[in-house]
C-alpha cells in the first residue's frame, strides 16, 4: 500500500484556523489495479500569548470530536477524553516514568519517551525542577496548574488503549494538545531537520499499521509564555499513535535557535478497540 501523506503547515497568531482538508491515499490490489480513496481530515489550530487567544480554537475541536468530556472509567461509543495533568488542582511536582501510565486505565491514554520519564510541574516550579533559572517567566499554564514535559528529551509518544481494558490497543478519531512558548517559528528542531522552518513543534500522526497518515508544525507566537493548540480530526477512528517532537531538550537554553516548549492539556476521542 503507497500512501500519499498531507503535510500541513500554516501560522496562527492570536487567531483561529478551521479549515477542512481532503487527501487520499492509493492501494495497489490484484493486476496492479489501483483504487483511490477520499479522506477528509479537520485540521484546527491557533496561537497567542494568552489562554484566551486559543480558547475558541480549544471549543471548536472538542465540538468537532462530539459528545460530552468521559472523564474516568470504561469505554463508551461516543465522546472524548482530556488529561489536563493538574489532579485536580495539584500543586507537587509529580515525576514519573516511561510509560507513563496514569492515564492508561482511566482515559486509555499511555506516553512514551526515549529520555528518563516524565513529569507534571506546576508553571511556578519549571525552572527549579530543570535547573534553568531563565525558565522563572518563560511558561503558561492553559489549565491551571501544571504542565507536562518529557525529561531527557524533546520526544513524546502517545499511544491510545481501550479504557479500562488493560492493554487493548485503540485507535482515536482526532487527537489535539495545547503547547506553551513555541515562540520560534524559524528554530533549530524538527521543522529546519525536515526542510522546512515553519515552526519548532511537529507532530506526527500515524494508522494501526504503523503508517504516517498525517503530519503538522504546531503554529507559534512571539514571546514568552505564549500558548498554541493544534489538533485534527477524521470522521472514523483511524490515529492509533502520536508522536509530539518538540525542538530543545526541555533543561536547555531558549534561544533564537533552540526552542524549548512545554505542554499542558492533551484532547481525543473516544479510544476505539482496533478490529
Amino acid at each position: 500500500m503507497t500512501k500519499f501523506i498531507l503535510t500541513f503547515v500554516a501560522a496562527a497568531v492570536g487567531s483561529l484556523l478551521f479549515t477542512t482538508f481532503t487527501f487520499g491515499h492509493v492501494r495497489t490490489g490484484d493486476n496492479d489495479r489501483k483504487t483511490r480513496d477520499r479522506i477528509p481530515v479537520t485540521v484546527i489550530q491557533a496561537a497567542g500569548p494568552t489562554a484566551s487567544s486559543i480558547q475558541s480554537a480549544v471549543d471548536e475541536f472538542r465540538a468537532a470530536l462530539g459528545g460530552v468530556n468521559n472523564g474516568n472509567g470504561g469505554p463508551v461509543a461516543t465522546g472524548r477524553r482530556e488529561i489536563n495533568w493538574d489532579g485536580g488542582g495539584s500543586t507537587a511536582t509529580s515525576p514519573g516514568p516511561t510509560p507513563f501510565d496514569v492515564f492508561l486505565n482511566t482515559r486509555g491514554g499511555r506516553f512514551v519517551t526515549p529520555g528518563s520519564g516524565f513529569v507534571q510541574v506546576p508553571v511556578a516550579n519549571v525552572a527549579d525542577f530543570f535547573g534553568n533559572p531563565g525558565y522563572a517567566n518563560m511558561f503558561s499554564a492553559f489549565s491551571q496548574v501544571r504542565l507536562f514535559s518529557p525529561v531527557g528529551s524533546n520526544e513524546t509518544e502517545g499511544q491510545f488503549f481501550v479504557p479500562g481494558g488493560g492493554l487493548i490497543p485503540a485507535s482515536t478519531r482526532g487527537f489535539g494538545a495545547v503547547f506553551t512558548d513555541i515562540d520560534q517559528p524559524d528554530g533549530s528542531g524538527p521543522g529546519r531537520k525536515r526542510g522546512n522552518r515553519q515552526s519548532s513543534t511537529l507532530l506526527e500522526y500515524y494508522d494501526a499499521d504503523g503508517d504516517l497518515i498525517f503530519s503538522s508544525f504546531a503554529p507559534a507566537s512571539p514571546g514568552d509564555g505564549s500558548l498554541s493548540f493544534f489538533g485534527i480530526v477524521f470522521d472514523d477512528p483511524r490515529i492509533a499513535k502520536v508522536v509530539i517532537t518538540t525542538d530543545a531538550v526541555p533543561g536547555e537554553d531558549d534561544t533564537q535557535k533552540s526552542d524549548v516548549v512545554l505542554m499542558d492539556d492533551f484532547l481525543y476521542g473516544e479510544p476505539q478497540a482496533i478490529q
